[in-house]
């Protein structure tokens, strides 16, 4: 058998599409919304003669993907090409408003994940769903491979810490498709709606080489700082960087695979992380290295960092803990130097009031853990690991694959 996404299965199979006939259809993609050949979702769907697309929908960066930063908000616009409306899910709102709803009675939704509750397309597919629920209208996931594969690490989002970058109690590495969160959302929020996932094809999310992604598939990135697989899989710690004020290569070739700072010893932090808890570097090789971020944090000033490679014959897909990785660099950062500056205070992705490194991580207990100068790796693990088993537990029932 072939590798299949459900794109390309919707696209081949006219069965699929029967029951779109005589429907308005709505889709949500990104750049990496495309078939095996690499044609858009959007053409591909507009080129079918069976099916009425009546619009499309935006996520954070825009259907194109061409905004670069977080909260630098897409217009809706109408498609020169197809001439249907493209309305924005990250704009002057970030929930579908009732004229979008109206727009369409069935939302194909073609999104690529990175496996992370962090990433806003996770939250994006919620509030359609929750939309879908109470306007009465069905929504579609045409399934896609979760890069960093089904392994689970981090806290739990706690109650009460609900963001755009949370969109409910799961780790920071959920190891679910789009199409099975999809199946998680619906019964943990009680909704009653037509939801249905057009499963991926030969899909074996445990095998080598790729560990959840398909090797012989054209990595595209579904956001401009999603460059390859090894940031997907450091993604679920590297992203905690944006809470700090360590560059995460922002304005670099590699972004979100490496951190950095002018006045950090990059040597030292290393030697520090292997001190403190070499069983949290496992499955993976830190190298020292120096970059220079052409925007963003440390614009223009030469940086000593640490690159995380999440590859080559040093990766281990089981034993790799990004997660854990970036907080015993912070951890080693504060012990190296206790006064340091580490946690940047700005408006986060909506989430005001609140510092960024605790709305990332959906409570303070990371903040927490690595500020306190008594607390040592396997208080975090405490912490952590019941969480992470129960998460197991719960996501069982949705897993298709």
């Amino acid at each position: 058998m072939t590798f299949r996404t459900g794109l390309d299965r919707l696209l081949a199979d006219p069965t699929l599409r029967a029951p779109l006939a005589g429907k308005r259809v709505c889709l949500l993609a990104h750049p990496a919304s495309v078939t095996a050949e690499l044609t858009h979702a959007l053409d591909a769907l507009a080129a079918c003669g069976d099916l009425n697309l009546t619009a499309a929908m935006g996520p954070q960066h825009g259907l194109r993907g061409d905004k670069q930063d977080n909260m630098m908000e897409s217009p809706d616009y109408d498609d020169p090409v197809h001439g249907i409306p493209i309305f924005s899910l990250y704009g002057e709102v970030r929930r579908p408003t009732e004229r979008m709803m109206d727009a369409a009675d069935v939302f194909l939704v073609d999104l690529q994940d990175l496996g992370c509750r962090i990433y806003t397309f996770v939250t994006t597919l919620l509030y359609l769903i929750e939309a879908a629920a109470q306007a009465d209208k069905a929504v579609w996931v045409l399934d896609r491979p979760n890069p960093a594969g089904r392994p689970i690490e981090g806290l739990t989002l706690r109650d009460g810490w609900e963001s755009f970058v949370g969109a409910g109690p799961m780790p920071m590495r959920h190891g679910l498709t789009m199409g099975e969160l999809g199946q998680w959302f619906r019964a943990h929020c009680g909704l009653n709606l037509d939801y249905r996932v057009i499963a991926m094809e030969d899909y074996a999310p445990d095998a080598a080489p790729g560990f959840g992604w398909p090797m012989e598939r054209i990595w595209v990135n579904p956001s401009p700082n999603a460059a390859n697989l090894n940031m997907a899989r450091c993604y679920a710690g590297t992203v905690m960087l944006e809470g700090t004020t360590l560059s995460e290569g922002r304005g670099t070739t590699r972004p979100l695979e490496l951190f950095g700072a002018p006045d950090i010893d990059a040597r030292a932090v290393i030697a520090e992380m292997h001190a403190r808890a070499p069983q949290w570097l496992d499955g993976c090789i830190l190298r020292d290295c120096w970059f220079e971020p052409t925007f963003h944090k440390h614009v223009h000033t030469l940086c000593a960092g640490v690159h995380i490679h999440a590859e080559g014959p040093g990766y281990d897909h089981a034993a790799f803990k990004p997660w854990r990785v970036q907080a015993l660099a912070f951890k080693a950062i504060r012990r190296l130097a206790p006064e340091y500056p580490l946690w940047r205070d700005f408006p986060y992705e909506y989430a005001f009031g609140r510092l960024p490194i605790d709305v990332i991580n959906g409570s303070p207990l990371l903040r927490e853990w690595v500020d306190d100068p008594a607390a040592f790796p396997a208080d975090l693990d405490a912490l952590t690991r019941p969480d992470e088993a129960a998460w197991a537990q719960e996501r069982a029932a949705h897993l298709l694959y």
